[in-house]
């Protein structure tokens, strides 16, 4: 076996270790921090502690998803400022290791987290959001679209939907729905007690009372007519309806685009889902860039700052980063930047940091050490 690649299974074990610690503690932290949130709310209907401790427990992989690339640049960091300190890294440079090798090595490091965190972000954590969310929304008989008194609208076409409860994306109840004509001229209202989707775009409304407003413009009468059961086609699916349940950002890619074409579709405003939906491809990428971070620190000597010192920056940056992630999605979106831009600039800008900081150490750092002696 060569002695690059024992080093690179070596680094591996350590970094996937000190990452695996280090993402355990933050999410035990947001999970204390989420149950407290959460009892404030204990007793609301059938609102319990197996509830708050059911939904604490699904959000977790969410929390994961999101703090990923933190957890990776602070337990990269601590193992090559660990390592540097105690002279095994000068050990490994003297076997060759060299910085772009370094980089090589961390980058087939990395591979894992970056599809560890896509599996996260497009199956796992979308998919226990919405759980999360149901479950208290069940228990707290609460409402999607609480915001409206009217309760939730939506638009298909040139159909407006009105729902007054939706306690599940595919179950409906008191739905209205208010159907135009080319010119925009009302001529259909449908009530429904409540509709359940049946697949295929098909829904099934009960207890229809259906009202046809016939004539022409100017001297339209109503007909109102009575169903037990009626059916309905739309393009708005229960996949379109749990947007409304988890925030975009914790949504899957594939939802994210399916529901900007429909947004897009009806002409309506796409640029945070748009934003969102690069984000959510971008985000995995990031670990690469937090591990390419952290590799600086590796190359400078103890006496430049102990192993603590290194981490505590390690956490700052993390921090930075996790702040001007959401920061930039808003900034996007008020200053309406192409969608791309908003979610990639934290990355680029911390990558490039990245390679300031190695140019510095291997360029810059010697000629200025030379200079001052």
């Amino acid at each position: 076996m060569t002695p690059i690649r024992t080093i690179e299974r070596y680094l591996a074990r350590q970094i996937y270790g000190a990452v695996g610690f280090v993402l355990a503690g933050f999410l035990a932290l947001f999970a204390f921090f989420d149950l407290v949130g959460e009892l404030k709310d204990l007793g609301l209907g059938a609102y319990q502690l197996q509830q708050i401790f059911t939904v604490v427990a699904l959000w977790m992989p969410a929390h994961a998803y999101e703090l990923f690339p933190v957890a990776v640049l602070i337990g990269t960091l601590y193992v090559l400022a660990h390592l540097s300190s105690n002279s095994e890294y000068t050990v490994m440079r003297a076997a060759g290791l060299s910085p772009g090798r370094a980089g090589l090595v961390l980058a087939k490091v990395g591979a894992a987290f970056v599809v560890l965190t896509f599996a996260l972000g497009e199956w796992v954590a979308p998919h226990t959001e919405e759980l999360a969310q149901q479950t208290r929304m069940r228990a707290m008989s609460s409402l999607i679209g609480q915001d409206l008194q009217s309760g939730l609208w939506f638009k298909d076409e040139r159909t407006f939907i009105n729902v007054a409860q939706a306690r599940e994306a595919d179950l409906l109840q008191g739905v209205r729905i208010y159907e135009f004509d080319a010119t925009y001229r009302l001529r259909i209202v449908s009530e429904a007690r409540e509709a359940d989707y049946a697949g295929g775009g098909l829904w099934r409304l009960r207890d229809v009372a259906q009202t046809r407003f016939e004539g022409r413009p100017g001297s339209t009468r109503p007909v109102t007519e009575r169903f037990g059961e009626a059916e309905w086609r739309s393009a708005v699916t229960p996949d379109l309806l749990s947007v409304l349940i988890v925030a975009p950002e914790r949504m899957s890619a594939w939802k994210l685009y399916h529901y900007t074409q429909h947004l897009a579709g009806n002409r309506q405003k796409t640029e945070r889902y748009e934003i969102a939906l690069w984000k959510k491809l971008f985000y995995p990428l990031a670990t690469l860039v937090m591990m390419a971070l952290a590799l600086p620190f590796a190359y400078l000597q103890s006496r430049s700052g102990m192993v603590g010192v290194k981490v505590f920056l390690g956490i700052l940056l993390g921090i930075v980063f996790h702040m001007l992630n959401s920061l930039f999605s808003h900034v996007g979106l008020l200053q309406q930047w192409p969608p791309v831009a908003a979610a990639a600039v934290p990355s680029v800008l911390f990558f490039a940091t990245a390679l300031l900081m190695m140019l510095w150490i291997e360029r810059l750092r010697p000629m200025w050490v030379r200079f001052r002696g």
